[in-house]
């Protein structure tokens, strides 16, 4: 699917190595006039260490959930069916976009989803740890790579799922940080509809700041 100057590809629910292969590749792969990619995904349950991670932040090993070492920023987190992902693949350079930039339109997207079901998130809870927070709780968490200014990886955004394994590691590398969802404030939530509004509204940001 083409959206202004975008490709959409809605993978469904796939394991989290597969599609990290499929997003090498298509990085490695890539040439300066190649349209940049959105990819809409949900992972089979699995843990992933970003590339600041120490084996210190997962706390329980008594489950059969994999974990897997990633080339993106930040530390641990979970994927599980009910989170949707949006992979942001994009040519940062073409479009004018630095990495704080980047993170303000993946962390706005989220706030602006939120404050259509009448939710405001917190304000600027911690400059250390990109993402979302309502009542200092995490519901988004970004984890993003650039290399040779082209973007992977990109965010997560807890809407209905299983949050109990998080409990098996420090989010994020921090012992206190607690997750939640929009099925707590939007019980009947439809992960369709959660990805139209991603879409909608980072092309509209997109668009709104001219990147």
């Amino acid at each position: 699917m083409y959206k202004k100057n975008f490709i959409i590809r809605y993978l469904g629910i796939e394991p989290w190595n597969i599609t990290y292969k499929k997003m090498c590749d298509f990085s490695l792969n890539r040439f300066n006039n190649s349209l940049d990619e959105i990819w809409l995904v949900e992972h089979t349950p699995v843990f992933t260490n970003g590339r600041a991670s120490t084996i210190n932040n997962m706390i329980n090993y008594h489950h059969n959930i994999p974990l897997f070492s990633s080339d993106r920023g930040g530390k641990i987190t979970y994927h599980a069916p009910g989170q949707q992902i949006m992979y942001i693949l994009i040519n940062i350079k073409k479009r004018n976009l630095n990495i704080r930039s980047l993170i303000f339109l993946l962390e706005k997207t989220i706030t602006n989803i939120l404050l259509y079901f009448n939710i405001h998130s917190d304000k600027n809870i911690n400059n250390h740890t990109p993402g979302v927070y309502i009542n200092k709780k995490k519901i988004a968490s970004i984890g993003l790579k650039i290399s040779k200014g082209y973007t992977s990886h990109g965010i997560s955004f807890n809407v209905n799922m299983n949050l109990s394994p998080f409990k098996y590691i420090y989010p994020c590398g921090f012992k206190k940080l607690k997750m939640t969802q929009l099925k707590n404030f939007v019980p009947n939530i439809k992960i369709s509809i959660i990805k139209k509004l991603l879409i909608r509204e980072f092309i509209f940001l997109i668009n709104k700041y001219n990147f």
